[in-house]
């Protein structure tokens, strides 16, 4: 999850959130959204959709085999869930969540990313250890090239100008950077134990890393032509995926091994408040008002709604087995 480009401006929340609830309930007023919460059940191959409103799930939309992240089309009419051990997308549409259309022929599309030129859509091939780089038309992608890596391709950023993908390496412990003008891989490095999402920073200078194996979350200045290791920022066991707090100086990750998420002063690099977060806290999405993470509760079958204000758990909805991304429209910045 999460992570993100492109970054386009959120739709509003319908107003300001009332004092939440107790977790479970669904008061009227309580973390109300516009559209619906998508979230991902890998291992049921569908995905759950929540009323924002009642905070129950309404559907279960069938996809293809392991769904695990999704990401919006630059047009911002399609949500694509990428389906790995289906090779397949299925495109639904973000406000009223009908199935749109399936594209087939996407090999092992674990994480995907769009660049903010809109010109590539780029997936990561965790079973196969490869990351694809397609044209992109508006509607079909097309491969243009397959770019050998090292083991198990993870999470994926490009940089705001189009010129760089990085991915993290889960299982060879290491930090890719591809050119997408040869689209060739420019350089790579030794990380920490299985690297999983990855940050950078507005400015394209600073790459955060959450290592999963690890407690924390590795630094690099990726602004040269090789990257340099600057220190290392200590978060909770398990640090996993990232997502912007939308306020243009803090990012939130996930710690899965310590039930909790630490959100992060980029500017600072320091870690400036910790939230609890039961039941194994992966993918995030935050309200458009910056006040609400949305956090799938990965081995609870749960999404999980912390209040930062209060820094507490208000809701949990039950959804399927090993949920994954989640996603609304009504979310705060990239």
């Amino acid at each position: 999850m999460q992570a993100q480009q492109p970054r386009p401006a959120p739709a509003a929340a319908n107003r300001a959130p009332a004092p939440a609830a107790a977790p479970g309930s669904a008061a009227p007023g309580d973390v109300v959204l516009r559209h619906p919460v998508f979230v991902l059940n890998s291992l049921d191959a569908n995905v759950s959709v929540i009323d924002p409103v009642t905070w129950t799930e309404t559907q279960r939309i069938p996809t293809g085999k392991e769904p695990h992240h999704l990401y919006l089309t630059p047009d911002e009419k399609s949500l694509i869930v990428a389906n790995a051990l289906s090779d397949s997308l299925t495109f639904l549409d973000p406000r009223t969540a009908e199935v749109q259309r399936t594209v087939r022929g996407i090999v092992d599309p674990y994480q995907l990313q769009f660049s903010p030129d809109m010109k590539w859509f780029v997936t990561a091939a965790n079973r196969l250890n490869h990351v694809d780089i397609y044209r992109w038309d508006g509607r079909e992608p097309v491969l243009a090239k397959r770019v050998s890596t090292a083991k198990t391709p993870s999470h994926l950023w490009i940089d705001s100008k189009s010129t760089t993908v990085y991915s993290s390496m889960q299982d060879s412990d290491e930090l890719v950077a591809i050119d997408m003008a040869t689209q060739a891989i420019k350089w790579r490095t030794r990380t920490g134990p299985m690297p999983a999402d990855v940050f950078v920073t507005p400015d394209d200078r600073t790459l955060l890393l959450g290592l999963t194996g690890s407690d924390g979350v590795e630094i690099f200045d990726v602004s040269g032509p090789e990257p340099r290791r600057t220190g290392r920022i200590d978060t909770g066991k398990g640090a996993h995926a990232f997502r912007s707090a939308g306020d243009g100086r803090h990012v939130f990750v996930s710690n899965r091994v310590a039930n909790t998420i630490s959100k992060i002063d980029y500017l600072t690099l320091k870690t400036v408040a910790s939230y609890p977060a039961p039941g194994g806290p992966d993918c995030m999405d935050v309200s458009a008002d910056g006040r609400y993470l949305l956090v799938t509760s990965r081995w609870a079958k749960k999404l999980t709604i912390i209040d930062t204000q209060s820094r507490q758990v208000v809701k949990q909805v039950a959804v399927g087995r090993s949920p994954h991304g989640v996603w609304t429209l009504d979310h705060a910045r990239r």
